[in-house]
């Protein structure tokens, strides 16, 4: 039988209830790229069939793609050449496809059991997303001033606009920004833009369900200013009679500010950012106190804005110090020290004095004169070691200069630290120390004979019977004069009789053990007692013995 010429057959059955619709298509509409392939999937997975038959159906006409049958697959004329079948699952594949593709794709399959069963889906082909683009209404807007229109344009098939600054959505918010969309275009309006509107830059993008594209990055253009005109620095200044300095003025602007500059209100005909010292001296202004302010314009917002005054005043800087101290050796206990702070040139408002860069006070032993320009220390002990610095300062300059006092101490009482029993053939490590300015030199005795050793540590490698005795550590102070002692008795003993049986911690622990049962047992016992009832005899228990 031909199934073509049967197909009102299959109508017919369709009609008086043997065919039956089923979910044997997806949902749809499904959409594919014009000039691209489309897969048509059933439902289900493998199908099994007595003939299966798709048709194309464009609003106006039905048109056969496929029948499928026992006898094979014959493609409609139509689609020679563009559309293929999968006969055991039903897939359909069409392409390249044209727009005239768009449409309902239907699809009838006549069980080898059961009932005819038939599904429908629309198939929209969109044209390719392309040529996005933005322009503006203006080339230059005027911060506070200009609305702003952006047209997005671009081709392809159910379009769908949205607008970023960078990578962050515009959203219209029916005041600032407002946004209209069309088929092919969408237009983002800016109300009263602002300097903010030009960070971004702008994009639009175009979609539909397939594809997505973005237009080249557009950035708005935005005058303002001149806004926050100020000179620097920003407190009125004291200005150092040998320094290379100027004013700057400065201004919030775009374009960039011309700028003129004012001395007590009138104009000193000196024009740009800068103001230095050298034209305020040639206009013979000099030291003389004055008060300057800078005024920026902006040619394009025509505006003017004044800065705040600055006041000047010169002084002469302090270009160095000079720190002098006790150049002869000194002693804990026994020296004095005065030291004392210049500047070079100039005059200095403050001084400050430092010990190893933290800030001294006056004490029971330290003393500093009224001007605070020398201090004395007396008597010198060993905490005084140390760098102390002088830092000078007023209002355009500091300099600071440091002087190292060595105050020579000690040694004081040396110890020895070390194994005190050790197994013969053990290693042996003494170590001496004796806290000393300068270092002390360190000597070692053995049972009270002077040993070979010069340093802070007694190694001994093996360690052998003969070694067992007393190790004396003596260290010198060659300044000083000052020698300590300290002694340290060392036995060597057989192998393993050092070895240790339970350790401290495991012995306490047994005699907590021991001690939480003993009071366990001591509280059961006195819990049992109170719990027995005591026995109370009767008079009528007693009797007499005959």
């Amino acid at each position: 039988m031909d199934l073509l010429a049967s197909k009102p057959l299959v109508l017919l059955l369709c009609v008086v209830g043997c065919c039956a619709q089923s979910a044997v298509l997806p949902p749809g509409p499904i959409d594919a790229i014009l000039g691209g392939n489309v897969t048509l999937k059933t439902i289900g997975g493998k199908l099994d069939f007595n003939f299966l038959i798709w048709n194309f159906n464009d609003g106006s006409k039905s048109i056969n793609i496929v029948t499928a049958s026992a006898s094979g697959v014959k493609v409609g004329t139509a689609f020679t050449g563009r559309a293929s079948l999968n006969a055991t699952n039903g897939y359909l594949t069409i392409g390249p496809l044209t727009s005239e593709d768009s449409g309902d794709y239907a699809i009838t399959i006549n069980p080898s059991a059961g009932d005819t069963v038939t599904g429908e889906v629309q198939l929209r082909v969109l044209k390719p997303v392309s040529d996005v683009s933005i322009k503006s209404s203006l080339s230059e807007a005027i911060e506070h001033n200009s609305t702003v229109v952006l047209t997005c344009s671009a081709k392809g098939s159910f379009l769908q606009f949205s607008w970023l600054r960078g990578d962050v959505p515009i959203v219209d918010d029916g005041k600032r920004f407002t946004v209209k969309n069309g088929e092919l275009s969408s237009n983002l309006t800016i109300k009263d833009v602002l300097r903010t509107d030009q960070v971004g830059p702008i994009y639009c993008t175009a979609s539909n369900q397939l594809q997505l594209a973005r237009s080249a990055p557009f950035n708005l253009t935005v005058y303002y200013g001149p806004d926050a005109v100020a000179i620097s620095p920003l407190a009125p200044p004291y200005i150092s009679s040998k320094a290379n300095f100027s004013l700057s003025c400065s201004a919030v602007s775009s374009p960039s500010a011309d700028f003129l500059w004012y001395r007590d209100q009138q104009e000193i005909g000196s024009g740009g950012p800068i103001l230095t010292l050298g034209v305020i001296n040639s206009l013979g202004f000099g030291k003389k106190t004055g008060n300057y302010t800078c005024k920026a314009q902006n040619k394009k917002t025509q505006r003017t804005v004044s800065s705040v005054a600055v006041a000047i005043a010169v002084i002469e800087p302090i270009p160095s110090a000079e720190v002098s101290g006790p150049a002869a050796i000194l002693i804990a206990g026994n020296s004095t020290a005065n030291i004392s702070c210049r500047a070079t040139a100039g005059s200095a408002a403050s001084t400050t004095w430092l010990k190893d860069k933290q800030p001294l006070a006056a004490s029971g032993r330290l003393l500093f004169s009224a001007n605070i320009s020398w201090l004395r220390i007396d008597p010198l002990q060993k905490e005084d070691n140390g760098e102390y610095t002088c830092r000078l300062e007023n209002a355009v300059s500091s300099a600071e200069a440091s002087y190292k006092m060595v105050v020579n101490y000690g040694p004081e009482q040396a110890t020895v630290t070390g194994q005190k029993a050790v197994e013969v053939n053990g290693k042996v490590t003494l170590d001496c120390s004796a806290p000393s300015v300068p270092p002390a030199i360190f000597s070692w005795k053995f049972n009270n004979t002077l040993t070979d050793v010069k340093t802070a540590r007694y190694l001994i490698d093996m360690a052998l019977y003969k070694n067992t005795g007393t190790y004396t550590c003596e260290a010198y102070n060659a300044v000083t004069g000052k020698t300590t002692a300290q002694s340290h008795f060392l036995s060597v003993k057989e192998e393993g009789a050092l070895d240790k049986g339970l350790s401290d911690g495991a012995i306490a622990g047994i005699v907590i053990a021991v001690l939480v049962a003993l009071g366990a047992a001591i509280g059961l016992i006195m819990y049992c007692r109170q719990k027995v009832p005591r026995y109370r005899p009767k008079t009528s228990d007693y009797y007499l013995l005959p």
